[in-house]
């Protein structure tokens, strides 16, 4: 597929570009610095200029679509990653600007230009106790997309507004839009870099409902998401299969989450339910910190 994506050159996208070339996709990476990635080209844009995004939604990918002089091919996706990543990087109500006014943005543009398939960054934060104030308990576990969202901080606020926006543009279009819930990103590298905190203190994981997301995974996601047609608007759980601490389920229940309601588990099972995903999807995570520290857990 010919991809525009969006915020590429993040944490998160970053991987998933390189697993959707790794799949044959081309992409067209935009964000506000270059992605530095063979078989990617890049356009330097603002997003929450509406100019900059529909002059880019009918762009080249690259010189190389100049020689056939058929004129510029259509994007077959987008995928919107580009966002102001968390709450105090900036002040709130600039964060909030630019992730509502960008993902209106990105989404009219391409239902304009009549991209029928969208993807876009939702985010573990819609659940409200990711940045909450002081410690917020789920209503129930495993958490899954028919939980509340009601945030308490701009970014996460920005994230259900999108929803909601999103939700709008599929209803007047009809084409596929699915929004992902992205939990805690986890870069290769971090699991020796991070997790051995993780395992002596459980609790710094509670604020991410102690789950995690490869950002391979994340890719594989991505992926599934372009290949699966016909779902209208779908918002989806990202997570892998288990817990990103060394305690058990019922531990974890025990310490935090006396009071909560909860479905029978598996020991290891994550509590950000990944069940829709892998029901209407075909989403199969395969990596575990466990593997990566091998010896070490």
């Amino acid at each position: 597929m010919r991809i525009l994506f969006t915020g590429g050159s993040g944490k998160a996208g970053k991987h998933a570009v390189a697993y959707l070339l790794a799949q044959g996709h081309r992409v067209l990476n935009v964000d506000r610095v270059p992605l530095d990635l063979e078989g990617v080209d890049n356009r330097i844009a603002d997003i929450t200029d509406a100019g900059q995004m529909f002059d880019i939604m009918a762009s080249y990918a690259g010189f190389d679509e100049l020689e056939p002089g058929t004129g510029v091919p259509k994007f077959d996706a987008v995928v919107h990653f580009a966002a102001i990543p968390r709450l105090l990087l900036t002040s709130d109500n600039e964060c909030y600007r630019v992730n509502t006014l960008g993902t209106y943005n990105v989404i009219d543009a391409a239902v304009k230009f009549g991209v029928k398939k969208i993807i876009f960054a939702s985010s573990e934060t819609t659940y409200g106790v990711c940045f909450a104030d002081g410690e917020r308990k789920p209503d129930y576990l495993p958490l899954d997309e028919e939980h509340p969202v009601v945030p308490e901080d701009s970014y996460a606020m920005s994230k259900v507004a999108n929803e909601v926006t999103a939700r709008s543009f599929q209803r007047r279009s009809g084409f596929d839009i699915y929004g992902l819930r992205i939990n805690n990103v986890i870069e290769p590298h971090e699991y020796k870099q991070n997790f051995p905190a993780y395992l002596a203190d459980p609790a710094l994981r509670r604020r991410n409902f102690f789950a995690y997301i490869d950002a391979r995974d994340l890719g594989h996601m991505v992926d599934q998401c372009l290949a699966t047609d016909g779902l209208g608007y779908e918002i989806f759980n990202v997570s892998n299969d288990d817990h990103s601490v060394g305690a058990s389920t019922k531990e974890l229940v025990e310490r935090f989450y006396q009071g909560v309601p909860c479905a029978e588990m598996g020991e290891q099972e994550t509590f950000y339910s990944n069940a829709k995903a892998k029901k209407l999807l075909g989403y199969q995570p395969k990596h575990s910190w466990r593997d990566e520290l091998g010896e070490q857990v």
